[in-house]
């Protein structure tokens, strides 16, 4: 048994018709609920509903009710370090789609080094290993030695990697790996195989099932997200709450994360299928945390100075800052004379660290930049 069984049960489930139904009256019941642990999913769904949006005021304030008093008025920031963009995949929407006719690299271990100095100076001491998939050019060995370079400057390192078996996942756990992001990208499965047109990406069930092997190895921090733009808001939203739900009652070691990306620009030139406002991005976040109090919300570059300022006080409890998806981007911010590859996607907060911070302190909140769960 797995979340794909879980996923099943939903499989002809009419969401819009379902959300297109409900009432004022049962999204002020949700939100005068003192008892938050007996929230149902057809809860979750209300809150998702296009009627929650004339109480989107008052479900954001108890959203950041629900933050403050399970993690405080602080934020985590972390960085991505992304070490290859070679892959085997296409994957329609992706920059570092194998289709795509884009300078490859992947980074030495000095490389690598430089650029954890970098970061490292920046205060940054939670790091994200990223590379896209290729079992040849970013080997398991590769991935080793890359972690053991990290873990000399940084006190928390997670992956966000191709999706790998339980005693692969447990060997890097063993060499000090503790947490694993992986998106779905799309919940929905027939989607999902035509957005995945080639690569070991093509194997939804497999993809779906990541975080539970990580989970038997003992990760501490498990994150899991759908890329927003590929389908409609809500069903996305909801299946990844659900997900996230499963995943903290089936590792209760474990601190579970959810992110809600939104489709950027990037090489290839796919253009998102729905559009993703910003009041459903809040919605989202919110909604999310009224269903799952304990849980940590990450909101990335992909998003504007701007829109990350305002929605801090909503539930986020993690934060990328002074990020870069190329290859060996940080070490280009140095000698802007060395262009080693293409970004993943194009960021679009582009503040630099001690910018992100000083937001953070004006928003009333204290930036984390060591993991302390």
């Amino acid at each position: 048994m797995s979340f794909y069984n879980e996923i099943q049960k939903y499989k002809n489930f009419d969401f819009k018709t379902f959300t297109d139904k409900i009432l004022d009256n049962e999204v002020l019941n949700i939100i005068n609920n003192k008892n938050l642990s007996d929230l149902s999913e057809q809860d979750f769904l209300v809150l998702l509903s296009p009627k929650a949006l004339n109480h989107i005021e008052r479900i954001a304030k108890k959203s950041n009710k629900i933050t403050v008093n399970n993690f405080g008025k602080s934020i985590l920031l972390y960085a991505p370090l992304y070490v290859s963009n070679f892959c085997i995949n296409n994957c329609l929407y992706c920059g570092f789609s194998t289709n795509n006719n884009i300078k490859r690299k992947t980074l030495n271990f000095k490389e690598i080094e430089k650029n954890c100095k970098i970061i490292n100076g920046y205060g940054i001491c939670h790091i994200l290993l990223v590379c896209a998939e290729s079992r040849i050019k970013t080997s398991l060995e590769y991935l080793k030695k890359s972690i053991e370079i990290l873990k000399k400057y940084f006190n928390a390192v997670d992956l966000e990697i191709y999706p790998l078996e339980e005693n692969e996942y447990r060997e890097f756990f063993n060499a000090g790996v503790s947490g694993l992001t992986v998106y779905q990208e799309s919940y929905d499965e027939n989607l999902y195989k035509s957005l995945h047109t080639k690569g070991t990406k093509t194997d939804y069930k497999y993809r779906l099932e990541t975080c539970e092997r990580a989970g038997k190895a003992n990760y501490r921090n498990l994150n899991v997200g759908a890329l927003l733009g590929l389908k409609d808001f809500i069903s996305e939203v909801f299946f990844a709450g659900i997900h996230a739900q499963y995943l903290k009652k089936k590792f209760p070691h474990a601190e579970i994360g959810i992110s809600f990306p939104r489709l950027r620009p990037a090489e290839g030139g796919f253009q998102p299928k729905t559009t993703i406002t910003d009041i459903q991005l809040v919605q989202a976040i919110c909604a999310v945390r009224i269903f799952i109090n304990r849980i940590n919300i990450t909101i990335s570059t992909r998003e504007s100075s701007k829109l990350r300022n305002n929605i801090i006080p909503l539930g986020i409890t993690k934060m990328s800052a002074g990020s870069s998806t190329e290859v060996g981007g940080y070490i280009k911010r140095i000698k802007q004379d060395e262009v080693l590859s293409k970004g993943q996607f194009i960021i679009n907060d582009i503040a630099s660290v001690a910018s992100v911070k000083d937001m953070i302190y004006k928003a009333g909140y204290q930036p984390v930049m060591k993991d302390m769960f």
